[in-house]
């Protein structure tokens, strides 16, 4: 099982480790009586239970990416979880509604708690939206490039928002806004625990710092 990376902070340096040492690893000093806004803290894991999520956009390693893991270059699969946590999702097969498999992986919600009329109604757009002929495979062939999982999920998306009398998302404009945010996020945790993983612990320098330097 992954560790958990634990961040604390000595003279406004940044320190990130598996466990906390009783002496800084920076410059020897003991840690003991550290003031509270220096306190070590677990890193939020970026990744989350999709089946547990509901009503967002997950984002997992594609198929084709032997190791399941975002190395920040391998083929990423995208669906849509319902209110029950079952993830909707496109493939050359047609519309998937998996109840497994999708236990880790970055999860963007979609849908705010008060959005009481949407959430009622968030299953019955999906289930329509799926079984439109756009998805079914006899009528309309799978495209790597242009009609994928990654279409499937931006055309719902502006369908609930015509629904709501917003204007529809570009392409550019969903990936930047809903993907790379959380992408991002997940490749610094990754480059951190890695760090850690191979050094012990890994120190930032306060910006200045980085500035002089």
């Amino acid at each position: 099982m992954e560790r958990s990376i634990i961040r604390l902070v000595h003279y406004r340096r940044q320190i990130f480790c598996f466990s906390v040492p009783d002496i800084c690893p920076c410059c020897g000093e003991e840690l003991k009586g550290a003031r509270l806004t220096d306190a070590p803290i677990t890193l939020p894991h970026p990744l989350s239970h999709a089946h547990k999520s509901r009503c967002s956009l997950v984002i997992a390693p594609a198929e084709s990416n032997l190791n399941r893991e975002f190395d920040g270059t391998a083929d990423l699969h995208t669906g849509i979880s319902n209110t029950q946590g079952v993830v909707y999702n496109y493939t050359a097969g047609g519309v998937r509604r998996d109840s497994g498999g999708w236990e880790e992986v970055v999860v963007v919600p979609l849908v705010r708690p008060d959005m009481f009329h949407l959430l009622d109604r968030w299953d019955l757009y999906l289930e329509r939206f799926s079984q439109g002929s756009a998805w079914d495979p006899v009528w309309t062939r799978f495209d790597e490039q242009t009609h994928n999982c990654f279409s499937f999920c931006l055309d719902f998306v502006n369908v609930v928002l015509e629904v709501m009398g917003q204007s529809p998302l570009t392409r550019d404009t969903f990936t930047q806004n809903y993907i790379l945010p959380r992408m991002k996020r997940l490749w610094k945790y990754n480059a951190i625990y890695r760090r850690v993983e191979r050094e012990g612990c890994y120190a930032v320098d306060p910006p200045e710092d980085q500035d002089h330097n």
